[in-house]
């Protein structure tokens, strides 16, 4: 009899699992939702018709402004859309009755700090060299930038913007005292995500091991042996991040989909390291801006946005007259589904306001203690 009940009772839980279980719609319940699809359908598709001939017009204008800059041509008004993207106000699309209910798929969790280390021993035997304390790394960081030219008036406002001012060397994106799941894999003073680390390995490995030799040269005994088993495990995880085509596509699958890829973003956390990487990072911005013939110190909200939004977005805004901010939309320089993903960009609306909203931020955090330590490194 129990027999006979547990088999009955498992098939039961069966058959909820696959959704079969669920009562079948009837005549009257398909016929609202039918009705109910063919309003959206009508409401949502004279909607994507506007939305995508607004984001074309958004793409075509970026081409004729890319290929002006290349020819050193003024920019103007004409050459950016000054419309706000459109919204879709209409119902949403009708859940059909006769669907099987499925629970939705779970999503992998982000890797967090202890991952990155624990790839990072496993695949290459680097442990990084953590600080002392806070004052430890920023000092180190602080003593990176000012030998790359950086200002502190960048480097505290970009660790403002980015942190709160409270962030710490290895604060991850997402995670909090109260919160241990990470929403994004960047770390660091300037949140530098893992495709940014595996990408500044690959491109300037030679650099990092050349800096990490001439230090180790100072050293002696026990500590100048594990330097160079340090060094030797850089030159490993380096030539890992070399091992996959040189382009951002390869790069962000290497340091997301694998082990090594995790291992490789530990190095963010080490002093000797961590600091080159996150001011090479906002360097190569400053680098970009000048080649672009914006020779003029850049703001701290110009840096940011240009490690924001990307180098190539990020001197059209920087470069952009005051008038023109003013009026121009957040939206010329998104891809739809990024400005979709971007309150900021949203809510803002116009570039003026964006910059304002970057100033803010960082003029808060910059009363911080943390903003305050971070400024006594310089």
């Amino acid at each position: 009899m129990i027999r006979h009940f547990r088999t009955a009772l498992v098939g039961f839980m069966a058959l909820l699992a696959c959704g079969v279980a669920q009562a079948e719609p009837s005549a009257a319940e398909i016929a609202a939702y039918k009705q109910k699809l063919a309003i959206y359908e009508k409401a949502h598709g004279a909607f994507k018709k506007i939305a995508d001939a607004y984001w074309d017009e958004i793409a075509a204008k970026r081409r004729i402004r890319i290929a002006k800059r290349k020819q050193h041509e003024p920019i103007t008004l004409q050459d950016y859309v000054l419309k706000e993207p459109p919204t879709y106000s209409g119902s949403p699309r009708p859940v059909d009755p006769r669907a099987p209910t499925e629970p939705p798929p779970e999503q992998e969790p982000i890797p967090v700090v202890a991952d990155f280390l624990k790839a990072a021993a496993e695949e290459f035997g680097f442990v990084p060299d953590l600080p002392q304390s806070e004052a430890e790394f920023k000092r180190a960081y602080g003593k990176a930038a000012s030998a790359a030219g950086l200002t502190k008036e960048q480097i505290v406002g970009v660790y403002a913007f980015e942190t709160g001012g409270h962030g710490t060397y290895d604060m991850q994106s997402g995670i909090t005292p109260t919160r241990t799941r990470a929403i994004s894999p960047a770390l660091g003073y300037n949140q530098l995500l893992s495709t940014n680390t595996v990408s500044l390995l690959a491109e300037n490995g030679e650099r990092y091991l050349a800096a990490l030799h001439a230090k180790s040269l100072l050293l002696r005994g026990e500590e100048r042996r594990h330097f160079d088993k340090k060094i030797a495990a850089l030159r490993k995880i380096i030539a890992y991040c070399r091992s996959v085509p040189l382009n951002w596509t390869s790069w962000d699958i290497l340091a997301k989909k694998t082990r090594g890829g995790w291992g490789a973003h530990a190095a963010v956390l080490d002093i000797d390291i961590g600091p080159m990487l996150q001011v090479q990072k906002l360097l190569d911005s400053v680098i970009y801006a000048r080649a672009k013939g914006h020779t003029a110190t850049l703001a701290p909200a110009e840096l940011e946005l240009m490690n924001l939004t990307g180098d190539g977005n990020g001197i059209d805004l920087v470069t952009m007259p005051q008038d023109l901010r003013k009026v121009v939309p957040t939206s010329n320089f998104f891809q739809p589904d990024g400005y979709a993903r971007n309150p900021v960009a949203r809510r803002t609306g116009t570039v003026a306001k964006l910059f304002a909203e970057l100033e803010g931020e960082m003029a808060r955090g910059q009363n911080t203690p943390g903003a305050q330590e971070l400024a006594e490194a310089f």
